[in-house]
């Protein structure tokens, strides 16, 4: 065989894969440059239509993996790989992900969830997944949370919209529930009117709905008058000590009598 065909041979071979070479990472590099185009411009159309931003992080990760698949199918095809099997191996390759991280993927479809139906957002007071404390982050696959002891709990998103969710930031204000024992003979009006005009003067009480003093039980130490002033929620844990305090300090400035239970023994 003539030595120089067979170097022309693999010159023009060389060439024409050197050139493809270069085709595909010119290729490369203008389709990464309008991903990103493509992403910023979904991003910007997405802001200016005030979608919250974490589902903006969202959808613009899912149309970059998106056009980055059909970038690297596309330059596969470029080059004359059958590009129909590479796509049944991407799907194949995605059952298989998704059976593996189906845990991952159920937290992520539920942060989804938290983002666009907005049952509580960052700095709600809220109750969910077995955790109460303020929201500090809701993120792709969990949830940070802070406790009222200054702990940081994470939280798989899964976990929290799978079960019941308490927003106590939702509304206005809520209830402070106490109770008070009265010792017997103890004039049940006086200790109500005294108690309400105590909590009057606890601060960040709301006066409406105004506080409710009230009996709710009776033992054998005498009646139980239930304590229930309104505040906000940022107040609430203020409110329930000064509560205890009115409580005690208003009992005190009247000199009721210590509750005691009383038994009678009759013996025969």
């Amino acid at each position: 065989m003539n030595m120089q065909h067979i170097m022309d041979t693999i010159t023009t071979t060389l060439t024409t894969l050197g050139l493809k070479i270069l085709g595909a990472i010119a290729v490369w590099i203008v389709g990464r440059w309008l991903i990103g185009l493509a992403v910023r411009m979904v991003s910007a159309a997405l802001t200016r239509q005030q979608v919250d931003p974490t589902l903006l992080r969202y959808i613009g990760n899912i149309v970059s993996v998106a056009l980055n698949v059909a970038l690297v199918v596309a330059i596969l095809g470029y080059f004359g790989v059958e590009t129909t099997s590479f796509a049944a191996l991407v799907a194949a390759m995605g059952i298989a992900i998704g059976a593996a991280w189906g845990g991952l993927l159920s937290n992520f479809a539920a942060g989804a969830f938290l983002i666009t139906l907005r049952p509580f957002k960052v700095g709600d007071y809220i109750k969910a997944g077995g955790v109460e404390g303020t929201v500090m982050e809701i993120g792709i696959f969990a949830t940070a949370i802070d406790s009222p002891d200054n702990v940081r709990n994470i939280v798989g998103n899964n976990k929290i919209f799978s079960d019941n969710i308490q927003n106590y930031s939702n509304n206005p204000y809520r209830r402070v529930d106490r109770t008070a024992q009265l010792a017997h003979g103890v004039n049940v009006h006086d200790a109500i009117k005294r108690l309400k005009e105590a909590l009057a003067k606890v601060p960040n009480v709301s006066t409406t709905p105004a506080p409710d003093v009230e009996v709710i039980d009776f033992n054998p130490m005498g009646p139980v008058l239930a304590v229930r002033p309104y505040t906000h929620t940022n107040h609430y844990w203020q409110v329930y000590f000064d509560t205890n305090k009115a409580i005690t300090d208003t009992f005190g400035a009247a000199a009721y009598p210590v509750p005691e239970a009383h038994y009678h023994i009759n013996r025969s």
